[in-house]
């Protein structure tokens, strides 16, 4: 089992930049394929962004890329982070990390169904 602990989120003004955190435990973090998800009421939970369980490698939605960042840190707080800049209304949403418990980041990671675990959520609202 590994649980994950979202926090960070908050209502901010279009344009205004936000870091949300998320804790996992349960396992070896270092072991461990990411992500970032997103969900508004009455939809669908959509992909925000991926990192590999090393940190080297990172994957974002054409929605949000170049404006967030997706960093991890190994060593002492097994934590990943989310840094969300320039942000605007569209990105008011309940945001969700998520793992699959493993290394792999498996070749349908923008598809929720492929992430095992989750958080709580942290909502973000992002007034105009």
């Amino acid at each position: 089992q590994v649980q994950l602990v979202e926090s960070g989120g908050g209502l901010v003004q279009t344009g205004a930049s936000l870091r949300l955190s998320c804790i996992a435990s349960g396992r070896t973090f270092s072991d461990l394929a990411m992500g970032w998800f997103r969900q508004v009421p009455g939809k669908e939970r959509e992909f925000v962004g991926a990192i590999t369980y090393s940190g080297h490698s990172t994957f974002y939605a054409d929605s949000v890329r170049g404006r967030f960042t997706i960093s991890r840190d190994n060593n002492r707080k097994n934590t990943i982070y989310l840094q969300m800049n320039d942000l605007s209304p569209d990105d008011t949403a309940v945001y969700y990390c998520a793992t699959d418990g493993d290394k792999l980041l498996y070749q349908n990671y923008e598809s929720p169904e492929t992430w095992t675990y989750w958080g709580q959520g942290t909502q973000v609202t992002v007034s105009s």
